[in-house]
């Protein structure tokens, strides 16, 4: 299915010209009906010649619902712009025209609706017109179907042409990330909370969980509804209504999203580009109420401007926004800035970066993932693809990095250890960036739990001591003649292991494992610590601390009054 927006000025026919097209009157209120003019938006959908779905949303056209209209064209990439014979191009055909621009629509078409209501020489008048104000915008060479709606003429013409507008206009883009910006939510009898919108990015499946912000709501999609018919699953690109339970409609509004829970950041701060519209009579600063439209919702903001005090009409600069609740945001997302004092239009531009690091006086946004990574130095791959929407293979460990981070890193883990000195630095002292710097490093090894200069030399490896535990095997001597200092060091270091007040050189734990996996593997029942004793040929005292090292390590397990196989026995 595509979905099209009708754009255009109040009274010109874009809800007669639905009606035409889908047998359906998208002005759903008493009040709409009563004044003839939409108020909020209106949904309708047909099936084209070709066979495809295509679904209409219906924006407001008067000034004073310009909020709603917004709500409605930020997830299309197609419209069919309306303009009346009778009266021609009109203020707000110009502003819809901007905003469909800066929102990034860039195909679509022109019904000149009433044209049984004025002569041959008023409609070339009219086409005249509306040349000259598309002139360089998306519309410039688009179709102009004339149409009067109400007596029928036209209609087959526009559907052709609507056919021809969703082959140029493509399929949705599938990223697998869903989002679906909530237009309109109720609550359906006998069914809950229903929430509507345009889906993009991804699709939707039911009993999928997902998750709804602002709000921190998660919620089960039961059922999903799309063109009047119930789907297991629906695609981007599509107008949808999903059935949710686990979330009341009163907790729910225009302007939220639903997402999958965990892929997406969320953040109520960003860097955007800004396209200054050329008709204003003023530069736009930072000073001013402003108001952005994302999505389908409206979010009053606070904004600088980067770079300069202020952007002049017709400019181009960048900016940073502030927003009241964090949505779930991606780069090259659009959106629409309004200065709601002066209840104008100021401009609107594409998200450039959804959790600016840099301080607004520094900035220089850009939407490059190399700029991301650049500035933070370090970025989980996982984080990396939520900051950008962009899956890039992890350069050292679970980590985004630059050579010069790398680089910088190990500087800071040579100057510690240096400190420390032939003792060394435990490893555990690193966090996970280090550690993973420290991997890669030529100039540092890892021994015994220990972070070293690589060609630092072991002052405790030629021990005295150690030479005795070697000949004593498993009846090693007593340490009472050992300065208790030199005992912490060689056991901090890796060479002894003490237990229950014996010291064993760590060789000789290893040799034990042996004897237990060889033990086990004559006596799959488990042994006994007197057929340990026999192995060995330790006594009684030497024996008990060896296998409680033994099931320290889980090389084997206490079971009753034998040892089986653990987990770290040799062999397995």
């Amino acid at each position: 299915m595509t979905v099209v927006a009708t754009a255009g000025h109040v009274d010109h026919g874009k809800s007669s010209l639905v009606l035409a097209l889908t047998g359906t009157d998208p002005d759903r209120f008493e009040e709409e009906k009563r004044r003839g003019l939409t108020i909020d938006l209106g949904f309708a959908h047909t099936v084209l010649p070709s066979g495809t779905d295509l679904s209409f949303i219906d924006v407001p056209g008067h000034v004073k619902f310009l909020r709603n209209m917004l709500a409605g064209v930020g997830g299309v990439n197609a419209c069919v712009f309306v303009v009346a014979a009778t009266e021609g191009w009109k203020p707000q055909s110009e502003e819809h025209l901007r905003i469909l621009e800066l929102l990034g629509v860039r195909f679509g078409l022109i019904a000149l609706t009433k044209v049984d209501l004025v002569d041959d020489d008023l409609l070339e008048l009219a086409r005249m017109d509306i040349a000259d104000h598309v002139a360089g915008s998306f519309l410039d060479g688009a179709p102009v179907i004339p149409v009067a709606a109400t007596a029928g003429r036209g209609v087959d013409e526009m559907r052709q042409a609507l056919d021809e507008l969703v082959t140029q206009s493509g399929a949705a883009a599938d990223r697998e990330r869903p989002r679906l910006w909530i237009d309109r939510v109720f609550a359906a009898k006998g069914s809950g909370t229903v929430a509507t919108g345009t889906l993009v990015g991804g699709s939707l499946s039911v009993d999928q969980t997902v998750h709804v912000a602002p709000g921190g709501h998660d919620a089960r999609i039961r059922s999903i509804q799309t063109a009047g018919a119930t789907v297991e699953q629906i695609g981007p690109g599509n107008r949808v209504a999903v059935n949710l339970s686990g979330v009341d409609h009163h907790d729910l509004s225009r302007g939220d999203a639903v997402i999958e829970p965990g892929r997406w950041h969320l953040t109520n701060r960003l860097d955007a580009s800004l396209d200054v519209l050329a008709s204003l009579d003023h530069d736009v600063s930072r000073r001013g109420a402003y108001v952005a439209y994302i999505g389908a919702g409206e979010h009053p903001v606070t904004m600088r401007v980067l770079g300069t005090e202020a952007l002049s009409p017709g400019t181009t600069g960048a900016v940073r926004l502030f927003l009241p609740d964090a949505l779930p945001l991606l780069p090259g997302d659009r959106y629409i800035l309004r200065e709601s004092g002066r209840d104008e239009t100021v401009g609107g531009g594409e998200i450039l970066d959804i959790e600016p690091v840099m301080r607004a006086s520094r900035a220089a946004p850009d939407r490059t993932v190399e700029r991301v990574v650049r500035e933070r130095g370090w970025v989980d791959a996982v984080e990396l693809e939520r900051l950008t929407g962009e899956v890039v293979e992890p350069t050292l460990g679970r980590w985004v990095t630059t050579p010069e981070a790398v680089a910088a890193t190990i500087a800071a883990v040579m100057e510690r250890v240096e400190e420390a000195g032939a003792v060394g630095v435990d490893l555990a002292a690193f966090d996970d960036r280090e550690r993973a710097a420290i991997e890669t490093s030529d100039e540092l090894v890892v021994d015994a739990g220990l972070v070293l200069p690589a060609d630092a030399v072991d002052p405790y490896a030629d021990h005295p001591f150690l030479a005795e535990l070697m000949n004593g095997g498993f009846t090693p001597p007593s340490a009472d003649h050992v300065d208790r200092n030199d005992i912490r060091e060689l056991a901090r270091r890796g060479h002894i292991v003490e237990n229950d007040g014996i010291v064993f050189h760590t060789d000789t734990i290893d040799e034990a494992a042996r004897v237990a996996a060889r033990l086990l593997a004559d006596h799959v029942e488990g042994f006994t610590v007197a057929q340990f004793r026999d192995a060995t040929g330790a006594s009684r005292k030497f024996v008990l601390p060896l296998v409680s090292e033994l099931d320290k390590r889980g090389v084997t397990r206490r079971r009753d009054d034998v040892r089986i196989a653990g987990p770290r026995l040799p062999g397995r």
